[in-house]
């Protein structure tokens, strides 16, 4: 049975939904959202780390509303939960930011256990499915009906990384998912757009930190430090969009460290 909302809808609030917010790129939006006056859910399975992310939201804005929900995004159980809880607190959403995904260590193709891919294919892109029709179905029946949905993509949905099959595949598929909510979106004033920040070594966070130790495996075999960019400017990036108005899309961006390998791969 749905949630029935235990407040009437206020229209004059901006609502976000951010997944993965317990650190890295989630972290950093959900505290330029807040620090901007959106009313931010934050969902992650490390519940200490959302209190931290709360915490310096507030550090940033003292009277900013962000609502930390903990839960495994990759159980669609959870899913449900997090945006029951959106529609029960504040019965809208205008915009979710689809951030929550993994990673696994660089492994042949021929090597990857079936348990590793089923766990990537789960987060990566059955979480950011269930997320976007939860969000779709509240979108389409607030008042005023739209809102605007982000997924974090990846330069990997564009070009590989040696070992990557698994990470590379979910993130192609993103790029379906962002393209057909925007198209299926249209009917009622929702966009859909896609920030491309690469496998998560092109911006400071905690997967470059994953990364870092050797450096980033490249097609020749060699590993290299890669450059990075301060976490800051992919939050910019996403209030930006998250800001403008619905008659307009950026259906696409890439955002990375000027001189990142990313362009002259192969």
């Amino acid at each position: 049975m749905a949630a029935t909302s235990t407040r009437l809808p206020d229209a004059t609030r901006r609502i976000a939904c951010v997944t993965g917010a317990s650190s890295g790129i989630g972290r950093a939006c959900a505290i330029a959202l807040a620090k901007e006056g959106w009313t931010v859910v934050i969902s992650a399975r490390r519940a200490a780390d959302l209190d931290e992310t709360v915490r310096l939201a507030k550090e940033a804005r003292q009277e900013a509303e962000v609502r930390p929900l903990p839960g495994d995004l990759g159980k669609p159980e959870d899913v449900d939960s997090l945006f029951d809880f959106i529609r029960r607190e504040y019965g809208r959403l205008d915009v979710l930011f689809n951030n929550a995904g993994r990673s696994v260590a660089p492994v042949p193709l021929e090597d990857v256990s079936l348990e590793d891919f089923q766990s990537i294919v789960s987060l990566n892109l059955i979480a950011p499915f269930l997320a976007t029709q939860h969000a779709f179905r509240i979108m389409k029946d607030q008042t005023p009906q739209g809102g605007r949905i982000i997924n974090n993509g990846s330069i990997s949905a564009h070009t590989p990384r040696p070992f990557s099959a698994p990470y590379t595949m979910t993130k192609h598929a993103i790029t379906g998912l962002t393209k057909s909510t925007a198209l299926d979106g249209r009917a009622y004033n929702i966009a859909c757009s896609q920030i491309d920040i690469g496998a998560g070594s092109n911006a400071e966070s905690a997967m470059v930190g994953a990364m870092k130790p050797g450096g980033s495996l490249q097609p020749n075999g060699q590993r290299i430090q890669e450059p990075v960019m301060p976490v800051e400017h992919v939050a910019d990036a996403v209030v930006h969009m998250a800001s403008l108005s619905l008659n307009v899309n950026i259906l696409n961006q890439t955002i990375m460290a000027t001189t990142m390998p990313f362009v002259g791969r192969g």
